[in-house]
């Protein structure tokens, strides 16, 4: 492993615990020896730069840093990371990809470059930018980056006619989806998943499934407000939040107050909640990303409506059947095969007997 590949991997350790700020890695070399790496800490914290050289020391002088994301020139919540590097006196300054947020994107290389410090950019771009997905389409346009996922049967079904779905994917790939729910913002999910399965919508991670500390987010989409006061997903730690349809009873808002649920109003479009506006709202209040986890209603509509930026879905070797049976995305759908939803860049692996298949959806 190279340093920016060192650099990276420190990176994926933020990842869902930094948002809204950028999961970045950061490793400083001198005479061919890491004195010094780190990862962005908590909102309000050091930043991934100011970690490496705090721990480097005296070292950092005339060393080589290597670092994930163009180090930032502002100040927000910490000082600039540019200020310390050039007063720790690092010599060379190597930067994966360029900062998309308009208030650095470029100036900070620019100022390194200017006070006589040797940049580069572009080791690893892609990657990078991978890692960093949610927070580009979140710096550059103000809304959460929207990652569609679900299990199903080889027959593309979510739930037998009776409604049973426990469980189509296998342990291995459930875990798998704890450790996305790490990584993300906000879970959302459709008013009938939570009255068929009352999930949790937790991130259980660890050997022994533990609840961890930060959790993300827990979205139900309600457009009447039939989610029961005594769903799981208001029990659980962290918070939860309704998504109801304009017109609801004043009652039934003030229920969901009572139990200390987040409520937000929103119009309706179709007869449902409008998704744009709701994820609007998300980015509103610094939600990055959001993973959504069904049902086929939630799916169809985001899919007719062009909201989805990633799609990971776990195919289990079953078949359910049924003309009844729940298939994994509902709404309008494409009249033609050629107006089908395509997938790019697209990865399958094998999870223990069931295959993950994720993609990112074509312009």
């Amino acid at each position: 492993m190279d340093y920016m590949e060192q650099a990276l991997s420190l990176a994926r350790l933020a990842l869902g615990q930094v948002s809204p700020n950028p999961a970045v890695g950061a490793v400083i070399v001198r005479g061919g020896e890491v004195v010094g790496q780190g990862y962005t800490q908590p909102p309000g914290s050091a930043h991934a730069e100011v970690v490496a050289l705090e721990q480097a020391g005296n070292a950092a002088r005339d060393s080589v840093m290597y670092v994930t994301l163009e180090p930032c020139c502002h100040h927000g919540r910490t000082p600039p990371c540019t200020g310390v590097i050039i007063d720790a006196g690092v010599a060379e300054v190597h930067m994966a990809m360029i900062d998309p947020d308009p208030r650095v994107s470029g100036n900070g290389e620019e100022e390194l470059r200017q006070r006589g410090i040797n940049t580069f950019v572009g080791e690893y771009e892609e990657e990078a930018r991978k890692i960093n997905e949610a927070y580009i389409k979140y710096t550059t346009t103000g809304m959460p980056f929207v990652t569609a996922k679900f299990a199903m049967s080889l027959d593309g079904k979510i739930a037998t006619r009776s409604g049973d779905s426990r469980w189509i994917s296998n342990q291995e790939s459930r875990r798998y989806v704890h450790s996305l729910r790490h990584i993300t913002d906000a879970v959302m999910v459709g008013v009938n998943t939570v009255l068929t399965d009352d999930p949790q919508l937790t991130c259980r991670c660890g050997e022994r499934g533990g609840v961890i500390r930060k959790q993300p987010l827990r979205v139900i989409v309600d457009t009447n407000g039939r989610t029961p006061v005594t769903a799981q997903v208001f029990g659980e730690p962290g918070r939860a939040l309704l998504a109801l349809g304009e017109g609801v009873k004043r009652e039934i808002v003030e229920d969901y107050k009572s139990i200390n649920a987040d409520v937000v109003e929103l119009p309706l479009d179709e007869g449902v909640i409008d998704i744009k506006q709701l994820l609007k709202a998300l980015g509103q209040r610094e939600i990055t990303s959001v993973l959504v986890e069904g049902g086929g209603t939630i799916l169809g509509y985001m899919f007719d409506h062009k909201l989805v930026d990633k799609v990971i879905t776990f195919v289990a070797p079953i078949i359910i059947g049924g003309r009844e049976a729940e298939t994994a995305v509902g709404g309008r759908g494409a009249d033609k095969i050629a107006e089908s939803i395509r997938l790019e860049r697209v990865v399958a692996m094998e999870c223990n007997g069931d295959v993950m298949v994720s993609g990112y959806v074509g312009g």
